[in-house]
């Protein structure tokens, strides 16, 4: 098992027959479908655990507060550990201390250790995005990664999709801890499929760990995602002291970071991946995107609970044909993205996108239930068009020494754009509704309601625009040339091994 198989170098492992690319794809995909649904499969038992461990909404909402967290902590340093770890050890490592964090939550007898165990998948989950793309990125040549990276896109859209609803159910006739039980065997089943076929494919570097700069990531990341998910939830909004205090040394403690970075030799997070242009237009894009996505999955539930008085389970069946779409769609752009490159994607999905948000901003109560699921629709086909795109053309362009860097960064900025555009966007609908609500004296809520959600997506209009402007400006990623560094780590040149 641990012998070495034949050392001849290939330059990406895919063209190697030797290599059995198709299980340690299953592996990969079986890990990830799993762990990415997990973020989702609480959302809809959060009041059931309330009640099963008698505590309150603030407290209980730990459980995905906490998650983001840790999440947002743990990305950063994911490049440097995809160097200090051979592929075997990080992805292995990584699915089992979400299984040991699953089997916790599973038969935890209180709140406070469930929460330890949904902090452990955190950091499984966490590792999990940069490991998967970085393994991708050296298996598949340029021109085939579009269509694998989809295949992935699918993955992570397609199963937090169908996390509330498989959550409704199991909640529903059997109990919560069945919510983690049943993902088990699954865990178990990638680990071991891994442990079989998956093949080492980048040297173990073992880079100088700066512990400063650990802790300026730590403190820098976590506060912002802290600081700005805390934001909606609290009396004040930003003027709460705890989220402003923490937002600003957040801030500050990531400027550091980035300073930092700049001035030592080995870098935690190398961010000469921004000298790179469409790696810079790329991470603008996807914050756009990322913000747009997710403030939407959480205000029209509240304006369909709201305004329209639509029941929570028939409001996510209006947005479940939306959310399967954008899964389902991710391949199918990955493919055209290998054959037609960025633009021709990119530039008509921010038209798409921009007419959303200006459909969206038009929404009253007597808006039939259709034109909401269309709409969600609309926004999703343009996030499928422009996400992996924009991803993968972005690393398509650096050079194979960045690869690590540059997935953690992209997959860093997931949880602290989401966080920040939820709160962003919670933000200006609460405050323009509360200014319409003291005009009227408070006679009208649903209008108020909805005059802030109007002013929310004209706010999103204008981030579309800026897409649509930004996207103008793309086009194919060059592969770049083999650098000293590459050279000096047998890239591109690669030894195939199954060493663990």
């Amino acid at each position: 098992m641990n012998q070495q198989v034949p050392t001849k170098k290939y330059e990406f492992l895919a063209d190697d027959p030797s290599v059995k690319v198709l299980p340690i794809i299953l592996s990969l995909i079986i890990g990830t479908f799993f762990a990415m649904m997990n973020e989702t499969l609480l959302n809809i038992a959060l009041t059931t655990l309330m009640g099963e461990f008698n505590i309150t909404m603030t407290t209980v909402q730990w459980m995905t507060t906490g998650f983001m967290l840790v999440m947002g902590m743990i990305m950063p340093a994911s490049a440097l550990l995809l160097q200090w770890f051979t592929t075997r050890q990080i992805f292995l490592g990584t699915m089992i201390i979400f299984t040991v964090g699953t089997i916790i939550c599973a038969s935890a007898p209180s709140f406070s250790v469930l929460l330890v165990g949904r902090f452990l998948q955190a950091v499984g989950t966490g590792l999990l995005s940069p490991v998967i793309f970085n393994i991708f990125l050296l298996l598949f040549p340029p021109a085939r990664r579009g269509t694998m990276l989809g295949l992935i896109g699918l993955v992570f859209m397609f199963a937090p999709a169908i996390g509330p609803t498989l959550s409704g159910v199991i909640v529903e006739y059997l109990s919560w801890r069945y919510l983690f039980i049943f993902v088990v065997p699954f865990m178990i089943v990638s680990i071991l499929f891994a442990y079989k076929y998956l093949i080492n494919i980048s040297e173990v570097t073992k880079p100088k760990i700066d512990v400063f700069s650990i802790m300026l990531s730590t403190i820098g990341f976590g506060g912002l995602v802290y600081g700005f998910s805390s934001a909606g939830a609290a009396v004040d909004g930003f003027r709460t002291p705890s989220v402003y205090l923490t937002i600003l040394i957040g801030t500050i403690s990531i400027a550091a970071f980035a300073i930092r970075q700049l001035k030592i030799k080995q870098p935690l997070l190398d961010l000469s991946v921004f000298r790179y242009p469409m790696f810079r237009l790329a991470v603008i894009m996807y914050i756009i995107i990322i913000m747009s996505m997710l403030a939407s999955e959480v205000i029209l539930p509240m304006y369909m609970q709201g305004p329209l008085m639509i029941s929570a389970a028939s409001a996510g069946l209006l947005l479940l044909p939306g959310s399967l779409l954008n899964g389902l769609l991710s391949p199918v752009m990955g493919k055209l993205f290998d054959i037609f490159g960025p633009r021709k994607l990119i530039i008509p999905a921010t038209i798409l996108l921009s007419a959303t948000m200006l459909i969206f901003s038009q929404f009253n109560t007597n808006t039939p239930q259709w034109l909401i699921t269309v709409g969600y629709m609309m926004l999703m086909v343009s996030v499928s068009a422009i996400m992996m795109p924009t991803q993968t053309n972005a690393l398509n362009g650096l050079p194979k020494s960045l690869y690590t860097h540059g997935t953690a960064v992209i997959t860093t900025l997931q949880p602290v754009a989401g966080a920040i555009g939820v709160s962003v966007f919670i933000g200006l609908l609460s405050s323009r509704q509360t200014k319409l609500l003291q005009e009227s004296g408070g006679a009208n809520p649903a209008d108020a309601f909805i005059g802030g959600m109007k002013y929310v997506y004209l706010f999103g209009l204008a981030f579309a625009i800026i897409s649509f402007l930004i996207s103008l400006f793309m086009r194919r990623a060059v592969p770049e040339p083999v650098t000293e560094q590459d050279a000096a780590s047998n890239q591109p040149g690669i030894v195939v091994d199954n060493k663990l």
